[in-house]
């Protein structure tokens, strides 16, 4: 059914969601990789077109208590934290946090508020989750939740993106909710700058892919094609309906919960965050972590949808080359680092710089293995890249943006986040590589 911009397209029919994501969390898929059944924490994984009626059923059946507490947020509260609350009766209480930031401050209070009852009910999506997620890992407890939009990969994640008291955004090793509920009726109704914010982050994949493959020849970092065999055939259906994305339409926004689903399954997998979470995803949280009162309330997925379309820029201009890179000893300047960050946080950032820094013996031995291997690894990167300008072009058919402009950032902003976002975590990525090349600079003249 055709509808007018803005208006949900209601499903034409029932299909199995879970297919797939059930023989994961059943122990029933093969790991290409080792050749063994995938064993991963979510046991119970439930998207559905319709959840409604059948929430107070679906906590009892995976997390059993006395006492819950739901927790939402007052956007989140309306759109079902209320029906939840109320299916769980006289056991539930509600605790309503106005504008959460998923940070250690919030954590803190949360836990304060929630210490006497036995298990909590997250009702929302990134922010909620990520705090009843890191709340609970660390005091004993569990906790399920039921997402309202379709806006990232975390309802399957083991990790929670938390933002420490320094200022410095972190991924921090958390645990798997009980039950993930996903109503997809309910995800449409989302505003859309979330459902494209989630479609942004689903993009990263073949940028990430290509930074981890790089590090992983380069580096011998440990790899794993176990996350990206699970997500090859919903990424075509999603990329196929992102037009559809764009007006809402059910059946396209079930296939963005699949393939978000599936993304943070595979995460679960290999056990590391790095299958979709490189350079693209270190622009997003220096972004987060230091734009201070330039931030203009993006939220994440947002800034990893432009994100990635910078790094597959930044990419295919070094992968376009028959030649071999060659990089030179890391340019590494304490002091410069010691005046960009607030001081709480610049140990974490000269730590993780230092960590990848080269000398120069270590750049020359870095070049000859690039030299002997380039002509392979170049097919091989390329294999698995998508080109910019279809990143961009699904981006802005699903409602979002590709550009800093585009999500209404300040392009200088934006330019120091390409720029300096690489000091922050030690992972290496195709940013490293174009700073150690010398090209860096040049590149964020001409393409950011």
């Amino acid at each position: 059914m055709t509808t007018s911009a803005g208006a949900v397209r209601a499903p034409a029919a029932s299909r199995d969601w879970n297919a797939l994501i059930r023989d994961v969390s059943e122990g029933r898929w093969i790991d290409p990789d080792t050749g063994k059944p995938a064993i991963v924490p979510f046991k119970t994984i439930r998207i559905e077109d319709k959840l409604s009626g059948a929430e107070g059923d679906l906590v009892h059946s995976v997390l059993p208590a006395e006492r819950y507490a739901v927790v939402a947020d007052e956007n989140t509260y309306d759109v079902m934290g209320a029906a939840v609350a109320a299916a769980l009766g006289g056991r539930a209480e509600v605790v309503v946090l106005k504008h959460p930031h998923a940070d250690e401050a919030e954590i803190r209070s949360l836990r304060e508020k929630t210490r006497h009852v036995d298990a909590l009910v997250a009702v929302g999506s990134g922010t909620i989750n990520d705090l009843c997620k890191y709340v609970t890992a660390g005091d004993g407890r569990s906790y399920c939740v039921f997402g309202t939009a379709p806006s990232m990969n975390g309802y399957t994640s083991t990790t929670a993106s938390i933002t420490l008291d320094s200022g410095l955004k972190t991924t921090q090793p958390a645990h798997a909710a009980k039950g993930v509920f996903l109503d997809i009726g309910v995800s449409a109704e989302a505003p859309q700058y979330l459902i494209a914010a989630g479609f942004g982050d689903s993009l990263c994949r073949p940028t990430a892919q290509v930074d981890w493959l790089f590090s992983h020849r380069l580096l011998a970092t440990r790899y794993g094609t176990a996350p990206y065999v699970l997500q090859v055939e919903d990424e075509a259906d999603m990329l196929a309906r992102s037009a559809d994305l764009g007006v809402r339409d059910h059946e396209a926004i079930g296939v963005l919960h699949r393939i978000l689903t599936l993304g943070g399954l595979g995460i679960s997998v290999v056990g590391m965050s790095h299958p979709g979470s490189m350079g693209e995803h270190q622009i997003s949280h220096w972004i987060d972590s230091f734009a201070g009162e330039r931030h203009p309330g993006t939220v994440h997925g947002q800034q990893v949808g432009v994100a990635s379309v910078t790094m597959a820029r930044l990419q295919e201009m070094i992968l376009a080359s028959p030649n071999a890179p060659q990089i030179r000893a890391t340019q590494f300047d304490e002091a410069a680092i010691r005046s960009r960050y607030p001081a709480a946080a610049v140990e974490d950032c000269l730590t993780a710089s230092r960590r990848k820094a080269m000398d120069a013996a270590a750049a020359a031995r870095f070049n000859a293995t690039l030299e002997r291997i380039w002509p392979e690894l170049r097919a091989e990167l390329q294999a698995v890249a998508m080109p910019s300008a279809t990143l961009a072009a699904h981006l802005r058919a699903a409602g979002g943006g590709a550009s800093a402009e585009e999500i209404g950032m300040d392009r200088a902003l934006y330019r120091d986040a390409v720029r300096y976002s690489k000091e922050m975590r030690d992972r290496y990525s195709m940013l490293d590589l174009a700073a150690d090349m010398g090209i860096l600079e040049d590149f964020i003249a001409e393409e950011c």
